[in-house]
């Protein structure tokens, strides 16, 4: 059975987004800053990488910008940035499952593989429609009511 493996970052642009200064991350960090710095360049690393990061992250960036610009509470606005997070969270995970399988398989098939890779992507599926729905559920009562008081005034 054939399936395409999607493709991973050119070794000359891994090198690029991993400096030589990771060449001992094993070890454990020897102060605070440099575990942000660490965290930083995973973060930094998905959002190059990533398409669907760069997509969660924007959808992010609007859905609490619309709650700033509708007033929601602070809560409503909370709940929002949570759920976001989590999607976010989700799909950091999931690009270090997708490295880790590809390093242990070596860019091969493996049905256990694919189960992973498969389970890492449908928990960044399942998280992405809850804050849809939470997003949602809270921000379309006052748009659809911004919406409706704008074409009749």
């Amino acid at each position: 059975m054939s399936q395409k493996i999607s493709s991973s970052p050119t070794p000359t642009s891994l090198q690029t987004l991993v400096s030589n200064e990771r060449e001992f991350s094993w070890k454990v960090a020897s102060n605070l800053f440099v575990s942000f710095k660490y965290a930083w360049a995973g973060i930094s690393y998905s959002f190059q990488t990533q398409r669907n990061f760069r997509i969660h992250v924007s959808v992010c960036a609007l859905a609490i910008g619309l709650s700033v610009f509708l007033h929601l509470q602070a809560v409503e606005i909370a709940v929002i940035g949570i759920t976001s997070g989590l999607v976010l969270a989700l799909e950091l995970l999931n690009t270090a499952i997708e490295s880790l399988v590809d390093l242990t398989v070596k860019q091969t098939y493996h049905d256990l593989a694919k189960i992973a890779k498969d389970c890492a992507a449908g928990a960044v599926l399942v998280s992405a429609l809850v804050a849809v729905l939470v997003a949602g559920t809270l921000l379309l009562p006052p748009l659809v009511k911004l919406i409706i008081s704008a074409l009749y005034t």
